[in-house]
């Protein structure tokens, strides 16, 4: 292990992927929980403080303006560095800004700023992943997620909890803020200092080839819509076991949120953190679909962790113990899984692909929660958890059904392409671009619900329309893949 160490730290460009990755993870705490917290502080009134949360809606929609970034090329650093800079100049002068306002006096403006820092960290994070995406080579893109996931989970822990520390025994909250802007310079000088990926792929034409070559490239691939499905189911059960932990062992088991928050914010982190770095070390001796497939199965029997604490007394270790094994775990899935999507991503709209991939990683993380939570009510902790276990089994099922797809691109860092039923795909693919459409117009209907008094009957037929039509679009493309698979004896 000590070897494998010691070529971890060997790879090149290791320092500026974890520095990178702390610039990643520091704006994110400072527009949420941070600047919640100062609010709070303050005496800002419930209804602004959830307020301000919209501002991270644009780690969600990020894939809006993720074309752009791959069809422009800033007129300094290239493609890539140079969107990084830019992005982390305006990080830098918007979060010294937040410094020099209070939120009593300037509302209005901090809104303003937060928005700003948001768009502008979402869009550094598209150009970071591009960039890992277009720079490492195959070989080194487990090491190379588990660099970048450190760097940012300490970020995180640095503009979360030190923040908060030195903001109510030292500094202040101004002076802190000022403090986490100057952290960015040395992020700056990591850019500057990063390897351009060189020119050999070009950039797209025209902003519409931007936006719909990246999905002709993907859709046009063996086995496009089972690993859609893929990226949804794999860290599923993972999401179902963390929506409600920290409800779980404050209510259900009975710890106090201290108790609670003290071995999260310590043991978890650090649990996360070794869990990453360790995937990343064993994946240089696994191939991509067995380290897929030996975390996610880790992923999921961590889960029966939590499902022993609903079933036996409440014990302090018992919860250090399940806490641990639990963030591990999903440390070393989460490595698995970024190398899995620099993978899917082509270099040429690495981008956009990314953010797009990315974004449907989240669906599972996201919605999970109303779920999760009516299950709970209905069936009790100790079955929800048994739930969470059996909930990672599609995600693995998945997982083999693409194995020999997934090793063909990772040998040859090419897609195979579709031959079969070209037809019958085109179909699936627009009954779900349909899907999407009516999704769009059940969203409009609901920001203009909540701006006028006018009540718009039709929104929950949309949204029902869109949910099946999309469903029916991925089932149909998934089914197409299983007999296109078969038929072209991959199975």
């Amino acid at each position: 292990m000590s070897s494998l160490t010691l070529q971890l730290i060997r790879q090149p460009k290791t320092a500026i992927l974890l520095v990178l990755g702390f610039a990643s993870g520091l704006p994110l705490a400072l527009t949420s929980g941070t600047l919640q917290a100062w609010m709070t502080v303050e005496n800002i009134d419930l209804k602004t403080i959830g307020f301000f949360s919209l501002v991270g809606q644009a780690y969600v929609f990020k894939f809006l303006w993720s074309p752009m970034m791959d069809r422009f090329t800033p007129p300094f650093l290239g493609r890539r560095r140079g969107w990084l800079f830019i992005t982390q100049l305006f990080l830098l002068c918007g979060i010294a800004a937040m410094g020099f306002l209070d939120p009593v006096s300037h509302l209005r403006w901090m809104a303003a700023l937060a928005v700003l820092i948001a768009f502008c960290s979402a869009s550094q994070d598209i150009v970071f992943d591009a960039w890992k995406t277009d720079v490492l080579p195959t070989e080194e893109r487990g090491t190379g997620a588990a660099v970048s996931v450190l760097g940012y989970r300490l970020a995180m822990l640095v503009s979360g909890g030190l923040a908060l520390w030195l903001a109510d025994k030292y500094l202040g909250w101004q002076a802190t803020y000022w403090l986490m802007a100057a952290l960015l310079i040395p992020c700056m000088i990591a850019t500057l200092l990063a390897p351009e990926p060189d020119d050999a792929t070009p950039a797209p034409r025209s902003l519409e080839d931007a936006v719909l070559s990246p999905l002709r490239d993907f859709f046009g691939r063996n086995n496009a819509w089972l690993i859609l499905l893929l990226i949804v189911l794999y860290k599923l059960g993972d999401a179902f076991a963390m929506s409600l932990s920290t409800t779980f062992l404050i209510r259900g088991v009975g710890f106090s949120a201290g108790e609670v928050g003290v071995v999260n914010k310590t043991l978890g982190l650090f649990a996360t953190i070794v869990g990453a770095l360790y995937g990343g070390i064993l994946m240089q001796r696994l191939s991509l679909f067995r380290a897929l497939l030996i975390f996610g199965i880790l992923q999921g029997a961590s889960n029966a962790g939590y499902w022993l604490l609903s079933i036996t007394d409440k014990h302090m270790l018992s919860m250090a113990g399940a806490v641990f094994f639990e963030n591990l775990c999903g440390g070393m899935g989460t490595a698995a899984f970024v190398a899995l999507l620099m993978t899917l991503c082509n270099r040429s709209f690495s981008a956009t692909q990314f953010a797009l991939l990315s974004a449907l990683s989240a669906v599972g993380r996201v919605y999970v929660g109303p779920v999760a939570g009516w299950f709970v009510q209905d069936h009790g902790w100790p079955t929800f958890y048994l739930f969470s276990v059996a909930a990672a089994v599609p995600g693995i099922f998945l997982l083999l059904l693409c194995r020999r797809t997934l090793a063909y691109t990772q040998r040859t860092n090419k897609f195979l392409l579709r031959t079969e039923f070209t037809s019958a795909y085109r179909i699936a693919l627009r009954i779900l671009t349909i899907g999407c459409l009516f999704l769009a117009f059940w969203l409009i209907t609901v920001i203009l619900k909540a701006l006028t008094p006018i009540s718009w009957a039709a929104s929950d037929y949309l949204l029902l329309a869109g949910a099946l039509c999309a469903l029916t679009g991925i089932l149909t493309g998934s089914v197409l893949d299983y007999l296109a698979l078969r038929r072209t004896s991959l199975l």
